[in-house]
């Protein structure tokens, strides 16, 4: 248990803003840049800024920095706007390998050294090549269980790259699929769990164990689709689609048969694939090391407010499905009110994660 004292010392002998330097949470995507910034208080953390900066497409394509120039302005100006010197930020999934292995040796870098050794197993690209970590998973004897995530060395460097050009310094750089289960899920919570990530163009599905990624795969198909759904039934713009798309949902109503069929012609592409993936992972419970059926789902993202939706997953995934809480870790809410409402506030799971990175494992 950490110390009363210290933390009460922690936090009232503070130093100044200017010297304390808070460390952002930097989420990039496609679609924007969202930025969460954490300060602790007495009775806890409490966000003190969260904000998203949309990006022109072609700026980022398939997880990569197509626009080098363009990003890094977009950043100094968010930096400058919210006060951001330095940032932990992400690498996004789809660049990424996730691969599990045992090493030996009590320390990270000891796991390190024991991976790389055979680290061509686990990445498909040369070992020099590669940017990679690894997190304890379990522990037999003296060998670990790890969990680790390989990156293109160069997918990393342009990122690294990108934010020295913008001033932003940057304290660490991981994988989406590590952040987003330490927002959501609480410290030390050891179950296995399916997190849907709903975004405006893909669907991240993502199963954790102790907080810990264990299967990572994206769907090309997200929440606009439904957006379009509605906009072709209706012949209403995109805004107006999207307050439809929020009240109705799934919900079925009185003279509403073809919406109801426009709407699930579209979700049912993405039920179908979350229930490819989790019959695949239910069906190996026990047969690899620490792989425990899931429990429940999670949803989350910038579209995964449709109403009906859990239900409707529900009844497919025969397991609970729930919407997530990115604030789970912070302060009760009964000590502060965040800046963005709940449904607004599930877009930015990662970032949060990323922001939390400084205060929990």
């Amino acid at each position: 248990m950490a110390n009363p004292f210290s933390n009460f010392a922690r936090v009232e002998f503070a130093p100044p803003d200017y010297l304390a330097l808070p460390t952002a949470g930097m989420d990039i995507s496609a679609s924007g840049i969202k930025t969460v910034i954490l300060k602790e208080r007495l009775h806890g953390l409490e966000v003190v800024t969260i904000a998203e900066e949309k990006l022109a497409p072609g700026i980022i394509q398939n997880g990569e920095i197509a626009d080098h120039v363009t990003l890094a302005k977009t950043l100094a100006d968010v930096a400058q706007r919210h006060g951001v010197k330095r940032a932990n930020i992400t690498l996004p999934e789809a660049r990424g390998y996730l691969f599990e292995a045992d090493a030996t040796g009590s320390t990270r870098r000891e796991w390190r050294t024991s991976i790389e050794q055979h680290l061509d197993e686990y990445v498909p690209l040369p070992p020099a090549e590669v940017a990679f970590d690894v997190a304890p998973l379990t522990q037999k004897g003296d060998e670990v269980h790890v969990v680790g995530i390989g990156y293109a060395r160069r997918v990393a460097d342009a990122a690294l790259q990108v934010f020295e050009d913008a001033g932003i310094i940057v304290r660490a750089l991981e994988s989406e699929t590590f952040a987003l289960p330490r927002a959501i899920l609480p410290h030390g919570d050891p179950e296995t769990v399916m997190i849907i990530d709903i975004g405006k163009t893909t669907t991240k599905l993502l199963v954790v164990s102790h907080r810990l990624p264990r299967f990572a795969t994206t769907i090309e198909v997200g929440g606009h689709a439904l957006t379009l759904a509605v906009q072709k039934h209706f012949g209403v713009t995109e805004e107006e689609a999207k307050r439809v798309k929020a009240e109705q949902g799934l919900v079925a109503g009185a003279d509403s048969a073809e919406y109801q069929a426009a709407m699930l012609t579209t979700v049912s592409v993405i039920r179908e694939e979350i229930v490819r993936r989790l019959d695949y992972w239910q069906s190996r419970a026990g047969q690899i090391p620490a792989h425990e059926p899931v429990t429940r789902a999670i949803l989350v993202g910038g579209n995964a407010t449709v109403r009906g939706l859990p239900e409707y997953l529900g009844a497919s995934l025969k397991i609970p499905v729930e919407l997530g809480d990115v604030f789970k870790n912070l302060a009760s809410r009964d000590d502060w009110l965040p800046q963005v409402d709940y449904m607004e506030s599930l877009a930015y799971g990662t970032a949060v994660g990323l922001a939390l990175r400084e205060y929990v494992s």
